[in-house]
């Protein structure tokens, strides 16, 4: 049996909070693959991991607020058998709507029990749901750990917290990949997004306060915009100069549109934009 990466070991969850749309279930899957990676679950469990997360999601922007938009709030937790998902709605509840075949929400609550190691489901009319559902490793094991708080939901913007800064690499990586191919940012664009941000990635561990990474992610119809902190004191220059390359005279913050360090109360952040291409004439 494999062992876990030592790195792991602090890991503590996700937190994400995102507005209800079917395009934004991806973002969810992203999210969760990377984490379910990095401490360890195999293919055919991350693959398991992908279908539940996409039914269970699917659902809440299906039947949760009649076609409207309203809050999805996911939480992971890894422990010593596996990875526990949270999924929540605050909307009418989980039931049949008249313009939608029943046999298909029967079919998706069926479908994550079937691939689910344990379920649960509860709620109540107008009173939301809540999912629960565990995963298991398959050769892996992480240590105990609790949620990071919640984060609360905006009208345009994916919130996630990362519970460790050590997981923030495979995470990232797949958020702005979809984010980014989602707003038909060019190919050269998406792979300097993803040069960048990995580059954080790797420059960021130590750098947070209290070891726990809030990323803002507004997806733009003109392009993407990230924000990630808060930072010990200083730490977001350190990152900054951290991204420069001596050997060509430049630095790789000019590989997005826009590169800043924004102070805030609870500490620094760091922000980027990357634009889309005009359309042709």
């Amino acid at each position: 049996m494999a062992d876990v990466p030592s790195k792991t070991e602090e890991a503590s969850g996700l937190s994400i909070a995102l507005p209800a749309r079917a395009a934004n279930v991806a973002v969810v899957r992203h999210a969760l693959a990377g984490l379910a990676e990095e401490i360890g679950m195999d293919e055919p469990g991350v693959a398991d991991l992908k279908t539940v997360v996409t039914e269970a999601c699917m659902n809440v922007v299906v039947h949760a607020y009649d076609g409207e938009p309203g809050p999805l709030n996911v939480e992971a937790v890894p422990d010593t058998e596996g990875l526990e998902i949270v999924i929540r709605d605050s909307g009418s509840g989980i039931r049949p709507r008249a313009d939608i075949e029943q046999p298909s929400l029967r079919l998706g609550l069926s479908l994550i029990a079937a691939l689910s190691s344990s379920f649960s489901i509860s709620g109540g009319l107008d009173r939301g749901t809540e999912i629960q559902m565990r995963l298991p490793l398959h050769g892996g094991g992480a240590r105990e750990g609790g949620p990071p708080a919640p984060v609360e939901t905006s009208t345009d913007a994916t919130e996630i917290v990362v519970g460790s800064s050590e997981l923030l690499s495979p995470i990232l990586a797949r958020v702005v990949g979809a984010l980014a191919a989602r707003r038909e940012l060019a190919l050269d664009q998406i792979s300097d997004a993803l040069l960048l941000t990995d580059a954080i990635a790797d420059a960021a561990p130590g750098r947070f306060r209290n070891g726990e990474v809030r990323l803002a992610l507004a997806d733009r119809e003109k392009g993407l915009e990230l924000r990630l902190g808060p930072m010990e004191d200083g730490g977001a220059e350190l990152i900054r100069g951290e991204l420069s390359v001596p050997d060509v005279g430049g630095t790789l913050e000019a590989l997005a549109d826009e590169f800043a360090v924004e102070g805030s109360e609870d500490g620094d952040y760091v922000a980027i934009r990357f634009s889309a291409p005009a359309p042709a004439p």
